[in-house]
């Protein structure tokens, strides 16, 4: 294994101050925080809402605790092991696909029983899929510990520097909005939608790969995830606009999402950083080429005055949001894990439940390679 590097934030360019420039877009209704969050309620319910299905991930936030930056490390994609034939992961499996690009819900397969050889498989299915809806799932009720053995099997867990965990495991990301919370009717007092686009923390040197979701709590109906293939997105664009992309890098910064997580009287773990990646990433097990820019961490294109990168990071980000022929909605159920690839993909919660109904999810977050675009062919 190389010898790890430490991490420290880039500047390109000293007179722009890229933590302010470029057409984010920060979430802010999603994840209630410490301000808004309740103990009583979640142990004991309301009278409106039951107590927490799953007190053990209720998320705690301790400020005394501080990360280093994070190191490189050398990441090693299982999926280039598996057979494309998939007798492991899925030979009692009925599939069935969620749109004819994007996505596919799984039935018959208990991600807690697989083998190595069928982890490597899930893997690859997942990086061909997009993103896949696992049913009838044990994965809540496991120990924290084994479900995060298995997530690890797929790269470096990844601490959120800003979120909530369960006590004992902050590798754990929680998405929580607690019992009673209606502040989402705050929230469009301001705004027209909830839709904030977005792949996970691309502001990391080494962003997520292979992700897990799992439902612990939500409403009856809502809450659900909506998800866009960035590989059927570049694809969809002329040979010629794809030329003209090649090359570019561009700016994800993790210091707006920090400063939102201070003004909600949350913690901060790890000091933000900035990265630049390519504006267009290749998978290193599928060959694909996809778009890797987002309107939650993407500030700017290296090189372009600000009104030119915005003319065409806006211009990418209309054209994923109405790809309706390139996307896919999950919905959530109990029992549900949902595997996506964070490198191919981009995704959004929707907040359209407003009955303070809890809705309370973990996320597994293994890290993968630097994101990097091999030669353009056309």
């Amino acid at each position: 294994m190389a010898p790890a590097l430490i991490e420290t934030p880039q500047t390109p360019r000293s007179q722009v101050d890229y933590t302010k420039s470029g057409t984010a877009q920060v979430k802010e209704a999603y994840i209630g925080g410490p301000k808004a969050f309740s103990k009583e309620a979640e142990l004991k319910g309301t009278d409106k809402q039951p107590p927490a299905k799953y007190p053990n991930y209720l998320p705690t936030w301790n400020p005394d605790v501080k990360y280093p930056p994070l190191e490189l490390f050398d990441h090693y994609d299982h999926g280039k092991d598996a057979d494309p034939s998939f007798p492991n992961l899925l030979k009692d499996a009925k599939v069935e696909n969620l749109t004819a690009n994007i996505g596919a819900e799984v039935h018959g397969v208990q991600l807690s029983k697989l083998t190595d050889a069928g982890k490597d498989e899930l893997a690859l299915f997942v990086a061909q899929n997009k993103v896949v809806a696992f049913r009838d799932q044990d994965f809540a009720d496991l120990p924290i510990e084994d479900a995060l053995k298995i997530g690890g099997y797929f790269g470096r867990h990844h601490i959120h520097p800003t979120s909530g965990g369960p006590e004992g495991y902050p590798q754990v990301h929680l998405v929580h909005r607690g019992a009673e919370d209606t502040t989402a009717r705050d929230f469009f007092e301001e705004r027209t939608n909830s839709v904030t686009w977005h792949s996970d923390v691309t502001y990391e040197k080494q962003p997520p790969g292979t992700t897990f979701l799992y439902l612990l709590d939500g409403p009856g109906a809502g809450g659900d995830t909506i998800f866009a293939n960035q590989a059927a997105a570049y694809q969809r664009l002329s040979p010629e606009f794809r030329r003209r992309l090649h090359g570019l890098k561009a700016v994800h910064s993790g210091f707006e999402q920090a400063q939102n997580a201070t003004n909600r009287g949350g913690i901060v773990r790890r000091a933000p950083v900035q990265s630049i990646h390519p504006v267009v990433r290749t998978h290193p097990v599928t060959g694909e080429k996809a778009l890797y820019v987002n309107p939650q961490f993407t500030r700017r294109i290296v090189g372009y005055k600000k009104e030119e990168s915005d003319f065409l990071l806006n211009f990418l980000y209309d054209h994923v949001a109405k790809g309706q022929d390139f996307q896919a909605r999950v919905k959530w159920a109990s029992g549900t894990v949902v595997v996506w690839d964070n490198r191919v993909t981009i995704h959004s919660a929707l907040l359209d439940w407003d009955d303070g109904a809890r809705r309370h999810l973990a996320r597994i977050t293994p890290q993968a390679e630097q994101p990097t675009e091999t030669p353009f062919e056309g």
